[in-house]
């Protein structure tokens, strides 16, 4: 099976009713093709010269995909804008600006490719078993790319107060999603970390050779050099770094409920989970309606087992529940709130099973249903494709 051959075999809405109510922030509706969020507000930022700080909106969609979603510019100009890969299509006025509070829900059209005749008919038959039982909530690959080679997050030495692994993590890791000329400013830093006037004599300007400045007047200053990164990025990594603790905690959660027979293993880009095949009804009652909340420092549980299960994912990474903060620089944070534990698709439909224009011999299906904010279509495509 392939997804994303074409951007439009992936396309994402994002659903709200935010209130076009009049005020200051001009609200859009942001289209863009084969690009992300972050980089499309940085081309939107640039082309009409506002700070990032003054565009709001709800989610990070998907790069490699066709979506639409909203956003607002305090004081933004009240007209349309176009490039090659985005465009901004006005549509009113209002009193705040748009955030991931905003999104109802998203709606999804995705086109499965290269599929079997038996791979197609098992999704086929995999669609009312997902729509009866959902499908664990889990974050899915998207949420990890700022994870490099080693598979540490920079957020866990930035827990432990142990800047200069988080610092070296974000600018010379080696990462699979970079550009040639991040690859190569990386392996300089590398080769050269230490000997800072050295690395800086080599870099060409950038964001990390400013970094790197900053490190030949101030050589051990690597809590100060952490903190001249981009505020959004090392929000960021805090996300991806909580993301992965919470599925751990689900993933336990779940096995204390579902005996292994009704469940098969998938492997996420950041840790092995499992999924359920059925529920009977009294693990339907329990896990339906369950939401774990997001673990950090600020969670004050009561004693027992939910706490447990917290501290016992926890103690793997060296931590504990109540170290899970950052003390420096402050503005940046762990979440606060909970996530639904298993998440059912609204408005499910399968259409035809058609002929395969680009893998010859293959079929393809096309899927359409409504998610909530912050739950992952990959992790609904998983569950119709790997089950055994």
């Amino acid at each position: 099976m392939k997804l994303k051959s074409l951007p439009e075999d992936f396309e994402v809405e994002e659903l709200s009713d935010f209130p076009l109510d009049g005020g200051p922030f001009a609200v859009y509706l942001l289209t863009k093709r084969s690009l992300g969020t972050p980089e499309a507000i940085t081309a939107i930022s640039s082309r009409w010269n506002f700070p990032r700080r003054v565009i709001g909106y709800g989610g990070l969609k998907d790069k490699h995909a066709v979506t639409r979603q909203w956003v607002t510019i305090h004081r933004g100009p009240r007209r349309d804008f176009r490039e090659e890969s985005l465009s901004l299509t006005y549509q009113g006025q209002a009193n705040r600006p748009f955030g991931p509070q905003d999104i109802t829900a998203n709606r999804f059209q995705i086109v499965m490719r290269n599929l079997t005749d038996e791979a197609a008919q098992k999704v086929i038959a995999a669609r009312n078993s997902l729509a009866e039982f959902g499908v664990p909530n889990f974050y899915d690959d998207q949420r990890f790319g700022s994870l490099g080679e080693s598979g540490e997050f920079i957020g866990r030495p930035w827990c432990l107060g142990d800047y200069e692994r988080a610092l070296w993590l974000a600018i010379a890791e080696p990462n699979s999603h970079d550009r040639p000329n991040d690859r190569d400013e990386k392996e300089i830093i590398r080769r050269l970390w230490g000997d800072w006037v050295a690395c800086k004599a080599t870099l060409r300007k950038s964001s990390s050779r400013s970094i790197i400045t900053y490190l030949v007047d101030h050589p051990e200053r690597f809590r100060d050099a952490f903190a001249l990164l981009r505020q959004d990025l090392r929000s960021l990594w805090l996300a991806a770094y909580q993301s992965d603790l919470w599925n751990r905690c689900l993933a336990a959660r779940l096995g204390q409920s579902i005996p292994a027979s009704r469940t098969f293993p998938v492997q996420l880009a950041t840790s092995q989970v499992s999924f359920f095949t059925e529920l009977t009804e009294s693990e339907t009652t329990e896990l339906q309606g369950l939401a774990l909340p997001l673990p950090s420092a600020r969670l004050h549980l009561d004693p027992g087992p939910l706490l447990d299960l917290y501290e016992t994912i926890l103690a793997e990474q060296g931590l504990a529940l109540r170290e899970l903060r950052v003390k420096y620089p402050r503005d940046s944070f762990f979440s606060k709130g909970e996530r639904t534990a298993i998440v059912r698709p609204t408005e499910f439909k399968i259409g035809r099973q058609d002929a395969d224009e680009l893998n010859e011999g293959r079929h393809r299906l096309t899927l359409e249903f409504v998610l909530p904010r912050g739950s992952y279509a990959t992790i609904v495509i998983k569950r119709l494709t790997l089950i055994p």
